[in-house]
Order: structure tokens, then sequence, then C-alpha cells
């Protein structure tokens, strides 16, 4: 499985919504495993430049890609997703090096 993290921020019609995006999160992970195969590994609340911070495993960037455009198109939150490899894969890289 390959892993990426989530950056997100939540849209106007999200924060109009936010009482429900408890809610939105369990039918996301529910949706999303079922439909793509992609798990929501960790989700954070955050303050700063973004709202929401996720590890997400996908097996591979399309299924990422599906789910993300997904969870983008009911237009509660914009992400940006970066590719992301575990501490024993950057491990791996590392060793394979010349």
């Amino acid at each position: 499985m390959a892993t990426y993290i989530t950056l997100g921020n939540y849209t106007a019609q999200g924060v109009k919504a936010i009482k429900g995006s408890p809610e939105r999160l369990d039918a996301a992970r529910a949706g999303l495993e079922s439909a793509f195969g992609v798990t929501i590994k960790e989700f954070y609340l955050t303050m700063g430049q973004y709202d929401i911070v996720t590890v997400v495993e996908a097996p591979d960037a399309k299924a990422a890609a599906k789910a993300l455009l997904t969870l983008g198109g009911q237009g509660n939150i914009s992400t940006v997703t970066m590719a992301a490899l575990t501490e024993d894969e950057f491990r791996e890289v590392v060793a394979a090096l010349p």
C-alpha cells in the first residue's frame, strides 16, 4: 500500500455545515475503503494554514486520486496531497544508494 499525506481546508460550504463533519468523516472512511480500497489511517483537525491533516493508505496513485476527487466533489473540502514513504521505505531507498 502507498501512503499519502493530505492537507485539507474547509470550503465555505464545509464551514457552514461543520456540525455534520464528524458524520461525513465516518462516511468517507467507510465509502472510500469499500469503493477504492483507500484507508484513512489518521485524521487531525489542525490550526494554521490547513484545517485538516490526514494520513491515507491506498493501493496506488489512481485509487488515491479517485478517492480525493470524490471527496473534493462533495464541496466541503479542498486538498493538497503528497506521496509519502514510511520510515522502512526511506531506509530501503537510502540503503540502495550507490
